[in-house]
C-alpha cells in the first residue's frame, strides 16, 4: 500500500514541479523567441513598404544586407554557449535580446546601403547566442524526453511571429509620415522598443537554474534536482576509485580457464558524480563535441531546413506581392500559411516526446514541404502558388523542434552539449547565406529558380537525417551488444592521467541515443 502511495505522491510532485517550471520559464522564452523572429523578419515587411526605395538599394544589395547578418550571427554562437553558465542564462539571454532590440530600433534611422550593412552585422552579433542558449538552458531544467514539447511551444511562437509580423507591419505602416518618418522606419522603431521591454520583463521571471528557482518549495527543489540527475544517470559519473582494467578483469577471463581454485578479488569502489553545475570548462570537451558525427549530420539536415525556413519567412511577403497583392493586402495574406504550421508544430512536439522519436518525424514531414515546392514550380495560377506556400510551412515548421532536440538529448557533459548545440546551429546557419540569395524580384511571380534550389536542399536535409537515425540505431545496438565497453577503459586512463575532470557523459556504454 505504501508503494502505491509513494508512486502517487511522486506523480503529484512531478506534475507540480513541471507545471511551475512551465509557467515560469516557457512564457518568457516564447516572448523572447517571438521578438527574435519578428525582429529578424521585419526587414522583409519593410522592403515592400519602401525600405529598398528610400535607401537607394540596387541589384542584389538587399540580399547582401540580409547575408551579412549571418556572418556575425554564426561567429557568436559557440562563445555565447560557453559563457552561458558563468553569466547565468536568466541574465545572459535577456541581455542579448535587450541589446538587439536597441539595434533594431536604430535600424529605423538607416539612410543608405552602408548604414544598412552595419546595422545588420551588429544585429546578427546580438542575436546569434539566443537559440543555442535557449536549447542549452532548457536541457538543464527538463529531462531528455520532456524537452521537445517545451521547445515546440516556444518554437511555435516563431510561426506565430510570422503572422504577427505581417499584422503588426500592416498596422504600423499606417503611421507613414508621422514625425516625418516613413512607415517602414516605424516598423523597426516600435518593434525594437517592444523587444527591449520584453527582454527587461523576462529578466524578472526566468530562474538561473533549478537550485536557485524562487518559486519552488524546499521539497520541490530537492525533488526537481534529484529527478533531473537521476534521469542523466550514468552520464554524470566519473571513474570508480579503482582503475577500470582491474574492475573489469573478471569479465575478461575465459570461463573455460576458471577452476575451483581461481579467486577473484572484489574491492569496494565508490563512484564520483560530476553534476552539470559543478563541471568546469575543458577544451577537451569542446573537441569531443566538434568530433561528434551527429553534429555534422544534423547540421547538414538543419541547414536544408533553415534554407527553406529563412527563405520562406524572409521572402513570403515578396512572393505574396508577386501574386498580385500589394500594401496591406500583401501583408495580411502572409498570415494564413502559418496557422497549420503552428498547430502541427505543437502536436508533433508532444508526440515526439511520448514516442522518444526525433528524426523519424522529420523524415515524415519534410516530404510535405517537398510537395509544396514541387507544386510551386509546376503551378500555372496564383491560387496554386499560394496553396503551395501552405504545404511549405506545414512541412518545414514541425521539423525545427525535432532537430533542435536531437543533440541536447544525445550529448551529455555540460560543455560537450554546449558545443554540439551551438556548433550544429553555427554550421546550419551558413544556410542563411544561401537563403538570402535564393529569391530575388527578377524571378517574380513564379520564383521557379528559388523554389528549385530550396527543394534540392530539403531533399539533402531528408537524406542527412536518415543517416543520423541509422547511425543512432547502429550505435545503440553496438552498446547493447557490449561492443563499447572499452569506452570505460579509455575514459579511466584520461581521468587517471589528470587530463579530464568532466563526467563520462554520452561515452558510457549504458547511454542510449534518441532516434
Amino acid at each position: 500500500m505504501s508503494t502505491v502511495q509513494d508512486q502517487e505522491s511522486t506523480k503529484a510532485l512531478t506534475k507540480r514541479v513541471l507545471w511551475k517550471l512551465d509557467i515560469h520559464v516557457l512564457p518568457p522564452l516564447a516572448l523572447l523567441w517571438l521578438a527574435n523572429f519578428i525582429d529578424r523578419t521585419n526587414i522583409g515587411n519593410a522592403k515592400i513598404a519602401g525600405l529598398e526605395r528610400d535607401t537607394h538599394l540596387q541589384g542584389t544589395q538587399f540580399n547582401s544586407a540580409l547575408a551579412i547578418f549571418y556572418v556575425s550571427y554564426i561567429l557568436v554562437e559557440l562563445p555565447s554557449n560557453w559563457v552561458l553558465k558563468k553569466f547565468k542564462p536568466s541574465r545572459w539571454l535577456p541581455f542579448l535580446v535587450a541589446v538587439w532590440g536597441t539595434v533594431t530600433t536604430l535600424s529605423g534611422l538607416v539612410q543608405n546601403y552602408s548604414g544598412l550593412l552595419a546595422i545588420r552585422f551588429f544585429l546578427g552579433f546580438c542575436e546569434g547566442g539566443l537559440l543555442p542558449g535557449i536549447m542549452l538552458y532548457l536541457s538543464t531544467l527538463y529531462k531528455r524526453h520532456e524537452l521537445q514539447q517545451r521547445v515546440g511551444i516556444f518554437y511555435a511562437s516563431a510561426s506565430l511571429s510570422g503572422a504577427f509580423g505581417g499584422l503588426l507591419s500592416t498596422a504600423i505602416i499606417k503611421m507613414d509620415g508621422i514625425g516625418g518618418l516613413a512607415g517602414w522606419r516605424w516598423i523597426f522603431i516600435l518593434e525594437g522598443i517592444a523587444t527591449v521591454g520584453i527582454a527587461l520583463t523576462s529578466m524578472f521571471f526566468l530562474p538561473a537554474d533549478i537550485a536557485s528557482a524562487p518559486f519552488f518549495t524546499e521539497e520541490e527543489r530537492e525533488f526537481a534536482l534529484r529527478r533531473l540527475r537521476t534521469s542523466l544517470g550514468v552520464a554524470l559519473t566519473a571513474p570508480l576509485s579503482e582503475p577500470s582494467q582491474r574492475i573489469t578483469a573478471a569479465d575478461t577471463v575465459d570461463p573455460a580457464e576458471k577452476d575451483a581454485d581461481t579467486k577473484i578479488e572484489v574491492r569496494e569502489t565508490e563512484e564520483v558524480v560530476v553534476n552539470q553545475e559543478d563541471e568546469q570548462f575543458e577544451w577537451r570537451e569542446v573537441l569531443r563535441g566538434v568530433k561528434d558525427p551527429q553534429v555534422w549530420m544534423t547540421a547538414v539536415s538543419y541547414m536544408g531546413i533553415i534554407i527553406s525556413l529563412y527563405s520562406f519567412s524572409l521572402f513570403l511577403p515578396t512572393i505574396v506581392a508577386g501574386l498580385g497583392y500589394s500594401g496591406g493586402s500583401a501583408q495580411l495574406h502572409t498570415v494564413p500559411p502559418y496557422v497549420p504550421a503552428v498547430v502541427l508544430t505543437v502536436i508533433v512536439a508532444v508526440a515526439s516526446d511520448r514516442l522518444k522519436w526525433r528524426g523519424p518525424f522529420i523524415l515524415l514531414f519534410l516530404p510535405i514541404s517537398m510537395a509544396g515546392y514541387i507544386l510551386a514550380i509546376a503551378a500555372k495560377t496564383n491560387g496554386q502558388r499560394y496553396a503551395a506556400v501552405f504545404l511549405m510551412a506545414t512541412g518545414i515548421y514541425p521539423c525545427g523542434p525535432c532537430i533542435l532536440s536531437i543533440l541536447p538529448n544525445n550529448s551529455a557533459g555540460h560543455y560537450k552539449k554546449a558545443t554540439t548545440v551551438a556548433l550544429q546551429l553555427a554550421l546550419a546557419n551558413c544556410g542563411g547565406f544561401i537563403a538570402t540569395f535564393t529569391y530575388d524580384s527578377s524571378q517574380a511571380p513564379t520564383y521557379i529558380h528559388g523554389h528549385s534550389i530550396t527543394l534540392a536542399f530539403v531533399v539533402v536535409a531528408w537524406l542527412a537525417i536518415l543517416c543520423n537515425v541509422l547511425y543512432c540505431i547502429w550505435e545503440n545496438r553496438a552498446r547493447a551488444q557490449g561492443r563499447r565497453q572499452d569506452n570505460l577503459t579509455k575514459y579511466q586512463e584520461l581521468w587517471d592521467s589528470g587530463k579530464t575532470r568532466a563526467p563520462i557523459g554520452d561515452r558510457h556504454p549504458d547511454f542510449r541515443f534518441t532516434l
